[in-house]
């Protein structure tokens, strides 16, 4: 489970979760209690990831021998167990189950020792990071990922629910026919959707939106979208698109690509030669400064990219240089 996140952000806050939500139930209508696994059960083999809120730990059910990935939820600063965090976590992985490129939430453990939460779910892969350190993707390939992650996000807004902190290090990518499947993992930013959000920007700002990055706290599916726009964008050229230290230097470098995209359309991506008309079109509808035009997931699934066979660019093919920004110098 990729957990190893060096960009900072900030935990979102609790969610429905206090003394003042459980009052205003129907006296009546108590909810029935949920019973959490003993984390007992599972026998810790090693660690396989860690952030700033929790880290990660392949395990093994000690009656079924059956493995598994298991998060613990820390507090901020990395204190002790933040259950609101956890619950709210697992509520949005719940909501999500059974979608083949969403990781899967297995059950929720708790200590009974120390009362921290455990998030149970499917041991799937290694992180898209580790892969796109050597290689970067063919339009063929790239597309079918892209088909894969948008699908995700397609389920996730559906259920009214926000990642916040789509990146590399978040896909978990497993091996297989096809070149393999991709499933998005790490809900720790993720939220139902609710306007305005009482925090700050959270997730990691290279792949935050414009909006997100100038301080607005309310926004909807589109800031996921803009994320992808950026995951789609390494996978074609094996580095990241915005590279840069404060949050003010990655929406300079977002203002200079919004005005390069006005001035010259989609020729801002020749940098990208292989890349296929359709395939630009898709990647500029990712990047729309005005999170308005930009493209939902089930638009851009609805796109020709995708629903036709692809064309070749009409430029002329050259051995790849590697990485070359999307941004003209200045």
């Amino acid at each position: 489970m990729a957990e190893a996140s060096t960009a900072s952000r900030k935990r979102p806050a609790p969610d429905g979760t206090g003394p003042s939500a459980a009052a205003a139930a129907p006296a009546a209508k108590k909810r029935a209690r949920y019973q959490f696994a003993s984390i007992d059960d599972y026998e810790k083999l090693e660690e396989i990831g860690e952030g700033a809120y929790g880290v990660v730990f392949k395990a093994r059910h000690r009656r079924t021998g059956e493995e598994f990935a298991v998060k613990l939820i820390r507090g901020s600063g990395g204190g002790g167990p933040d259950r609101a965090a956890a619950l709210r976590e697992a509520g949005c992985l719940a909501a999500c189950r059974g979608h083949p490129s969403i990781v899967q939430i297995k059950d929720v453990a708790t200590s009974e020792a120390t009362g921290d939460l455990f998030i149970v779910m499917e041991l799937a892969g290694s992180s898209l990071r580790d892969w796109l350190i050597t290689r970067r993707f063919p339009e063929d390939q790239a597309r079918a990922f892209m088909r894969q992650l948008l699908d995700a996000a397609k389920k996730l807004h559906g259920t009214r629910t926000l990642h916040r902190d789509i990146k590399p290090e978040n896909i978990l990518l497993v091996p297989g026919a096809g070149g393999g499947a991709l499933k998005l993992c790490d809900f720790g930013c993720a939220t139902p959707m609710r306007e305005p959000y009482p925090e700050g920007r959270v997730g990691t700002m290279q792949y935050c939106s414009p909006e997100q990055l100038m301080g607005s706290r309310s926004y909807g599916a589109a800031v996921d979208m803009w994320a992808l726009g950026c995951v789609m964008a390494e996978l074609l050229s094996g580095q990241p698109l915005f590279e840069a230290s404060t949050e003010e230097e990655v929406l300079e470098q977002i203002e200079d690509l919004r005005d390069e995209f006005d001035a010259i359309g989609l020729h801002v991506f020749d940098v990208l030669p292989e890349l296929s008309q359709a395939g630009r079109e898709v990647l500029a509808g990712l990047l729309r400064f005005d999170p308005e035009e930009r493209l939902t997931a089930a638009d851009a699934l609805e796109h020709r990219w995708f629903t036709e066979d692809a064309k070749p660019a009409a430029v002329a093919k050259a051995e790849h240089p590697g990485f070359v920004p999307l941004l003209s110098a200045a």
